[in-house]
């Protein structure tokens, strides 16, 4: 008759340790595509992808003890997964643009494996290489959850990612108190369930830890995809495209709520001439430091747009005739004082919404005109439509 632990007894932990492994050795060729293929400016796939290779280094070697000398399947494959724990750290600090303390980390780990060595071949005891690993592990991943919580808005793969280290950390911690409970054994191929239970979980969370890596750098891309698609590359204004349907969804609202919205077509004055004279790259750091004045003026749900070439648009929601004349002119005297570089006004047209036919077209029709007016009468001024 079979006892209650048969059935996990017939788990081989080699086994368990070494297809965790291969799965760390998989999914690091998979971040290592990914770092090939994506934008430089998403970093820290590089050091996740190292990481899992070292993860996978680590395991190999550990699968090995028995076959290989201890000094290599112990010592050298606890060094190695340590490195790859913490390496994993670093790859999300890089990826959400944290500068990584490593001295202290390394000097941590190198303390550890010393301890380990002296443990492993002076003074031989299992149980103490588990507690230091399980403490050393337990606080990377616990320091490791902690850094993505404090990453801006929660998404789907951070709180993934956050939530798969916190497990890990507390594995680690009831691995810690169960070894004062249970026996441990002599090596990382004890059968216990609990042992078992261990390996396999921890195992199991660093392959969907490796996913939420994946997860979290797409989300990177989409984002600075959907950025470039709505924003202009030079100065970060706002596309047309995006203004044309940002201004048609107010006009909708405000002639649901009978709201007012107004428009301000804005050109700077004599541009040419700033191209012509100084350079083209001048003239480009002239349309980045106006976007820059103007969006300091604007309130949250105003949105500036650029129309092309030195031509601007900015769509003010909620907003009367008076009140958009008075912060055109604001507007207009911060661009005609200049601290440095060459000084350049701003013509501006001003209009608001008029009737329930009114259209996005007859609006910017009004706008345009009303700010070749201003042209007309002399430039560096303000007038409606």
């Amino acid at each position: 008759m079979l006892s209650p632990d048969a059935p996990m007894s017939l788990i081989d932990p080699r086994t368990v340790i070494l297809l965790g492994g291969l799965m760390s050795g998989l999914m690091s060729l998979v971040l290592y595509a990914l770092r090939r293929s994506y934008p430089a400016s998403i970093r820290g796939l590089g050091e996740w992808s190292a990481a899992l290779l070292l993860v996978f280094g680590g395991t190999a070697l550990a699968s090995g003890h028995g076959r290989l000398p201890d000094i290599v399947s112990i010592s050298l494959a606890r060094l190695l997964l340590a490195s790859g724990l913490y390496l994993s750290y670093v790859g999300t600090q890089r990826f959400f643009d944290v500068r990584p303390r490593m001295l202290p980390w390394v000097a941590l780990i190198g303390a550890v494996a010393l301890v380990q060595l002296w443990f492993t071949f002076v003074a031989p005891s299992y149980h103490v290489r588990l507690a230091l690993a399980n403490v050393l592990a337990g606080f990377l991943f616990a320091m490791h959850a902690a850094l993505v919580l404090r990453q801006g808005s929660p998404t789907f793969a951070k709180i993934l990612a956050a939530s798969v280290l916190a497990l890990m950390a507390a594995i680690q911690l009831m691995r810690l108190v169960s070894s004062f409970i249970w026996p441990v054994g002599n090596d990382i191929f004890e059968t216990a369930p609990q042992h078992l239970f261990y390996v396999a979980s921890l195992v199991f969370c660093i392959l969907l830890f490796s996913i939420s890596t994946v997860l979290m750098a797409t989300d990177r891309l989409r984002g600075r995809l959907e950025h470039l698609a709505t924003h202009d590359s030079l100065t970060n204004a706002l596309t047309r495209r995006h203004m044309d349907e940002a201004c048609q969804q107010e006009l909708e609202r405000c002639r649901r709520h009978d709201r007012s919205m107004a428009l301000l077509m804005m050109d700077l004055d004599h541009f040419k001439a700033i191209n012509d004279t100084y350079g083209h790259q001048t003239g480009d750091q002239v349309l980045i430091n106006f976007v820059a004045r103007v969006n300091a003026l604007l309130r949250r749900p105003d949105q500036l747009g650029r129309f092309g070439g030195e031509e601007f648009i900015a769509l003010l929601p909620e907003t009367s005739l008076e009140e958009a004349l008075a912060v055109a002119g604001r507007i207009r005297e911060a661009c005609a004082v200049t601290s440095q570089g060459p000084s350049c006004t701003v013509s501006i047209g001003v209009t608001t919404n008029h009737t329930d036919t009114d259209t996005v077209e007859k609006m910017l029709g009004r706008a345009d005109t009303a700010m070749y007016r201003a042209k007309d009468k002399g430039r560096n001024r303000v007038e409606a439509s």
